[in-house]
């Protein structure tokens, strides 16, 4: 073959690997994009397996495939597979910086992981590269809220109301931003526009109750109770709530009629009982109501039968138990409702009553302790606890147990008989020393007090 031949040979060898090549190239590409067709078909029915298996074909295809990393990212997310999200997400935007989609989906994802701040940096970087997204700009806000930064998401919903201002949703997250900062007039004032765009909107109204009852504007409260009621009918919880802030109120008589009718509607609601009880209770206690106590302990009673009987339901008929004389039976209503978890201090207290009243000093011993050990309060009411429960140590003999309790009691109380009574058996236990420094902390709160001024003498 002479050169002509072997030149014409070469030409058409590079002319089929050429067109082969292309060939291949095009058919590489239609069948990436069928992939990706494939999975867009799959995610919009959900079927999130078939997408994502979809996708990776794709990527197998083309690795470096913006689109492809950003839709099997969306069929994770949708799929609850939240890690794989974020890293495919995580790759779609490092592939395309300029991309507003996988910023705002990786804020969605990193948000749903609890992870605020890192949702807020996603959020901002796709309002860096489109500032007039009010959607964007409300999840960013609602990323720095849940963050701790509630000033800076007033700043992003103030943009946002400035190119939507019809949002409910964003006036009611405007609202809780504002009261968080302690700027009630201003949150009730979004709350108040929230409302009025969507008067369907229960939880704006749910917080407007809350700031007006704190305003002292009880009428006002109530009329937000009244309406949630009336957009939730079915729920004998909205009807509760109506009558305790009328109760509140001192309008007992309508919130028993509301009540009454709700037992009517639901004769099985234990929540209805329970609140008709305590505001027949509440009735009772302060005028002595022997009608409004048989009332109370009538809808309470039929609460506390069974092993399902709630804490607060046996609170609620030892206390009307209490009122009506008859302790044995209150303290035991009050130790089932202590049994349980969580523990209520204030019928612990009721309990020490009641136990101490019937000469159980034990009883009401481990309940006084009870109530130490899990309450924050603190001053001269926990001062006050403390105080009693060394006086019930000291009749039960137990001295020293006594003057730990009075020593811890002495924290929260400058009254001088405290300072007086510990010092006294801190010198019966021979203790001088305690009982000098005793007696020189008492002097230091009442100066010149006579009891405590004798004593120091005495010691000297």
């Amino acid at each position: 073959m002479g050169r002509t031949g072997i030149a014409v040979l070469l030409i058409a060898v590079l002319v089929g690997g050429l067109a082969l090549a292309v060939w291949l190239a095009v058919e590489r590409e239609r069948e990436y994009q069928q992939l990706l067709q494939n999975g867009d078909a799959a995610l919009a029915s959900d079927q999130t397996d078939a997408a994502v298996e979809a996708y990776s074909g794709a990527l197998a295809l083309k690795g470096d495939s913006m689109i492809a990393f950003l839709r099997r990212g969306e069929a994770y997310r949708k799929r609850g597979d939240l890690g794989n999200a974020l890293r495919d997400l995580r790759m779609a935007s490092r592939l395309d910086p300029a991309a507003e989609r996988p910023a705002e989906l990786l804020g969605d994802v990193n948000y749903s992981l609890e992870r605020y701040g890192k949702a807020a940096e996603s959020y901002r970087q796709f309002v860096d590269l489109d500032e007039r997204n009010p959607k964007v700009l409300y999840k960013l806000a609602l990323a720095l809220f849940r963050g701790g930064d509630p000033r800076g998401a007033v700043d992003a919903l103030h943009k946002a109301l400035a190119l939507d201002e019809r949002q409910a949703e964003t006036h009611y997250l405007l609202g809780l931003c504002l009261a968080s900062q302690k700027q009630t007039t201003a949150a009730m004032q979004a709350f108040e526009q929230a409302t009025r765009l969507s008067p369907g909107l229960i939880a704006p109204r749910e917080a407007l109750a809350g700031l007006y009852e704190g305003l002292g504007r009880p009428r006002d409260a109530i009329a937000q109770l009244e309406a949630i009621a009336a957009l939730e009918p079915n729920r004998p919880e909205r009807q509760v709530a109506v009558a305790q802030a009328y109760a509140r109120t001192g309008r007992a008589d309508v919130a028993v009629g509301i009540l009454g009718r709700a037992t009517e509607r639901y004769p099985d609601n234990a929540v209805v009982y329970l609140a008709l009880g305590r505001v027949w209770l509440d009735t009772a206690e302060p005028r002595r109501d022997r009608v409004a106590l048989r009332k109370a302990i009538e809808a309470i009673e039929p609460l506390t039968r069974g092993a399902r009987a709630s804490s607060e339901a046996l609170a609620l008929y030892g206390r009307a138990l209490m009122l009506s004389g008859d302790l044995a039976a209150a303290a035991a209503a009050l130790q089932q409702s202590v049994d349980q978890l969580p523990v209520s201090p204030a019928t612990l207290l009721m309990l020490a009553d009641v136990s101490e009243r019937l000469g159980r000093l034990g009883a009401a011993r481990v309940a006084l302790d009870r109530w130490a050990a899990v309450t924050s309060e603190s001053g001269p009411a926990r001062a006050g606890v403390l105080e009693r429960l060394g006086d019930i140590c000291q009749r039960q003999g137990d001295d020293r147990e006594a003057v730990r309790a009075w020593r811890k009691a002495t924290d929260g109380s400058p009254l001088p008989a405290l300072f007086v009574k510990l010092a006294s058996v801190e010198l019966g236990l021979g203790d001088v020393g305690a009982a000098r420094a005793t007696i020189a902390r008492g002097l230091e709160r009442n100066p010149g007090h006579a009891t405590l001024v004798a004593l120091q003498r005495r010691l000297q």
